[in-house]
């Protein structure tokens, strides 16, 4: 097994790879594997599979917000046929340790079950096992739990406030953690500006809601002492965590990721629902499986997204050029923080956006409120900061009466300014952001959208453009933990690649990662036919499980193609090595001498000698006689990678490279509002993204319009909302707005590409892509009609009929907080 050690230096200095005219496989139109399994309905899923025996699992839940649990009756609900037992809190909790968390709180403990009182409402109390899940229903209806109310927070400006209730009185505060940054000359830069915006946004609280909810299954072999799991993951260090809170050694639990999962965009954590069916599952003996309900998915799935009120100022100077911003963001946790307050980390990797600012501050507090927790949804909390701070840029345009695109285009970090290096210590690899304005302009064919937008305002309606120019960081690495918590010294996430060549000549790739419809097995095995010269078709991907797999950290952070890729380009390398080493003993020349042309090893000196493929597989498996001296038989090898630009904490100011690669995108959207019922039709969308070398251009495309849709969604429909009492007000499809096809519009995307030098092929992260921008572009719109209509602006997200109608009536008062 290799290590990736490359000089990042030697790497940079060459200014872009190959082009994409040089490829083969890449960037070409190819069928998606996957798609067939699925369109047939032959995908696996967790509620697919069920061992002979399996039992499953209910959950009784807290109706209250925070109460102590002062008793619970299970006499009725253990003596209802069919139901194998109940679990309370306590009894878990004796047998393992808690769930983990990532800040220094260990007064503030993370459990499955609730142990002495619970913190927000549908919070689980009991778990109870029967041989059926409606049985088990049934029988936690029949749990009886008596609680006694205690006072509770839910907005997180009151819960700073000293008189607020304590969500974890141990702990003594509600705030997690605080952290304040300053990088650059702040002083020089705000004397230098002759004005600043300030904008106060909120990003309520939503989701990714997936058709799927989460789902596992346990099966203890007793003979064995192996824990085996198959669960709808997408989280880092699953396994681990898993035997460290059953207290087991972790060579003791086997994830399968061979399973398909439903759908993710990061919220597939499932920690607690691992560790009390992992639990069970020992102690029963019998395969235990719990997939939760709609409701237990919503209200206590603990798995809701960012929910945050930024403060943004960007000074600037009578001309328009940025001199320096400031970002202050308060951060809602729910009640157990988790790994979401890292997501806090995430904007120092791009604190000023695409824009040439050469100082920032930036103030970020995380803390709790009775709600369910939060997790990483798509982009690691990156979209509110693109939403913030698009705003902030649009408030600049205003006052200064100024054109919104031109604005953007003067602030731009200008293309021969690459690699650039943000006042935080980043490098944004490689990006041409005015071709990307360029392009995503042609596209919506602006001209004609401001003549349509005219027409339709002249026409007694509101109409407005929007726009947003954003990063998505890719890449994703493990220094942000230490920026959190400067105690944490990891500052790496490494990912691995095996590649097989069997005595046939067939090849077949070998990874660890669940996937959540990102067509891993597609780029796998176009990136595996690029480098080796062998049809992508013809290339075999398999998942391998938690103990026979290599180092992975996940499918988070658009990291697979930048990560991986980077494995797998140096997997390739090592066969092609040993390939080539074979082929120079066969021709009689030097190793220099030769080089791998498309599958065969030719003289460089007289192209027309050459061993071909089938040759070279038949010596390193079955001809030893042909074999350099003292070579290993057989054509297999592993190869794990690094993050580019990874292995370095970050420094006491906090400047630190955080995300290797940049992705950007750049929306503009018209909308069309009825003043008399506020509502909103987005009748024209374009956007022009660049995210390096494109692997393949279909699930690129995918990648974007779905992304738009869900950014669509957060900025008009999608919000968990709670009551004064706490309770959850979105409990389903009912009370959660999603968008559908009749309120997403036809997108028109174009692609522009500025290859980044750290990576195999030139290919940066596009799994968060279109969601990146989405909401921020279309929050413009409606503010840019707002505004020409004599209204004010309106920076809270979802915007509903009623902001609309309250936003243009100048007398009516400012929404208040909706959380």
């Amino acid at each position: 097994m290799t290590t990736d050690l490359v000089d990042e230096s030697s790497v940079v200095e060459e200014k872009y790879p190959a082009t994409v005219g040089s490829h083969v496989y890449l960037s070409k139109h190819a069928s998606v594997r996957e798609d067939r399994r699925f369109v047939a309905g032959e995908g696996r899923y967790v509620g697919d599979i069920e061992p002979p025996g399996t039992v499953h699992v209910a959950i009784v839940t807290s109706p209250h917000p925070h109460a102590v649990i002062r008793s619970i009756e299970l006499d009725e609900a253990l003596d209802l046929p069919g139901v194998i037992t109940v679990l309370t809190g306590d009894e878990l909790a004796a047998d393992t340790e808690p769930l983990r968390q990532y800040l220094d709180v260990p007064e503030v403990q993370w459990r499955p079950l609730a142990v002495g009182a619970t913190r927000y409402a549908g919070e689980w109390v009991a778990a109870v096992v029967a041989e059926s899940r409606a049985l088990a229903e049934d029988g936690a209806e029949l749990v009886m739990v008596d609680y006694e109310p205690l006072p509770h927070v839910i907005d997180p400006e009151w819960a700073v406030d000293p008189e607020a209730p304590l969500v974890h009185p141990a702990h003594g505060s509600n705030i997690m953690t605080e952290r304040s940054f300053a990088w650059g000359d702040v002083e020089g830069n705000r004397k230098r500006a002759t004005a600043s915006a300030t904008v106060r946004s909120r990003w309520n609280r939503n989701s990714t809601v997936p058709l799927e909810t989460f789902g596992v299954i346990a099966e203890w072999d007793q003979h064995r002492d192996l824990l085996d799991v198959w669960a709808s993951i997408q989280m880092p260090q699953f396994p681990e965590q898993v035997a460290a809170s059953l207290r087991i050694p972790s060579n003791q639990v086997r994830v399968h990721f061979d399973v398909d999962v439903g759908g993710s965009y990061g919220v597939k954590r499932g920690i607690k629902h691992g560790v009390l069916v992992g639990y069970l599952a020992r102690r029963l003996r019998v395969p235990v499986k719990f997939i939760e309900d709609r409701t237990e998915n919503m209200n206590g799935g603990d798995f809701h997204g960012p929910d945050r009120v930024f403060e943004v100022e960007i000074a600037y100077t009578e001309t328009g050029e940025f001199t320096h911003i400031r970002i202050d963001v308060l951060d809602d946790e729910g009640a157990y923080p988790g790994r979401s307050p890292l997501q806090l980390a995430k904007p120092i990797g791009a604190i000023v956006g695409p824009y040439r600012i050469s100082s920032a501050e930036y103030n970020a507090r995380a803390v709790t409120t009775n709600k369910t927790g939060q997790v990483a949804v798509r982009g690691f909390g990156q979209a509110p900061t693109n939403y913030a701070i698009e705003a902030a840029v649009d408030a600049v345009a205003r006052d200064l009466d100024m054109d919104r695109l031109e604005l953007r285009r003067k602030n731009f970090i200008p293309p021969e300014e690459f690699p650039y290096r943000i006042p935080s210590g980043t490098e944004y690899d490689s990006g041409e952001y005015a071709a990307v304005l360029d392009n995503a302009i042609e596209t919506a064919d602006l001209e004609a959208l401001l003549r349509e937008r005219d027409s339709i305002r002249a026409s007694g309606k509101l109409a407005g453009i929007g726009v947003a120019s954003c990063l998505e960081p890719g890449g994703g690495n493990a220094i942000f933990e230490n920026l959190m918590n400067p105690r944490n010294d990891k500052t790496t996430f490494p990912e691995a690649c095996r590649i097989r060549v069997d005595g046939t000549g067939a090849v077949t790739a070998i990874i660890s990662i669940s996937s959540a419809g990102q067509s891993h097995e597609t780029m796998v095995a176009t990136l595996v036919g690029e480098e080796l010269g062998v049809d992508p078709d013809t290339v075999a991907v398999v998942r391998a499980d938690s103990l026979s797999g290599f180092p992975s950290q996940s499918p988070v952070g658009s990291r697979m193609a930048i990560v991986l890729g980077r494995a797998i380009h140096a997997a390739a390398d090592l066969i092609k090595t040993k390939l080539r080493t074979i082929g120079a003993h066969q021709l009689g020349c030097s190793f220099e001498q030769t080089e791998y042309c498309r599958t065969s090893v030719v003289d460089s000196n007289d192209p027309d000698r050459r061993i071909a493929w089938d040759e070279l597989v038949a010596i390193a498996h079955r001809k030893q006689h042909k074999m350099p001296p003292g070579m290993e038989p057989g054509l297999e090898v592993v190869h794990v990678a690094h993050t580019p630009r990874s292995g370095t904490l970050a420094a006491p100011d906090g400047t630190v490279q955080l995300y290797p690669c940049y992705s950007f995108e750049v929306h503009l959207v018209l909308a069309e509002i009825d003043p008399g019922t506020g509502k909103v039709d987005l009748t024209k969308y374009a956007i022009s993204h660049d995210c390096g070398t494109v692997i393949n251009p279909d699930v690129v495309r995918g990648m974007v319009y779905g992304g738009t849709a869900h950014g669509i969604g957060v900025a008009l429909y999608e919000q968990f909302a709670f009551n004064r009492d706490g309770q959850p007000l979105s409990g389903s499809f009912m009370d959660y707005l999603l968008p559908t096809a009749h309120e997403v519009p036809d997108i028109v995307e174009s692609e522009h590409c500025t290859p980044s030098p750290l990576t195999s092929h030139g290919q940066k992260g596009v799994g968060e892509a279109g969601y990146m921008g989405a909401a921020a572009a279309v929050a413009g719109a409606i503010n840019d009609a707002l505004v020409a209509a004599g209204g004010r602006p309106v920076q809270s997200l979802p915007i509903k009929p009623s902001d609309i109608w309250s936003a243009l009536r100048p007398t009516s008062s400012s929404r208040e907080d909706r959380s």
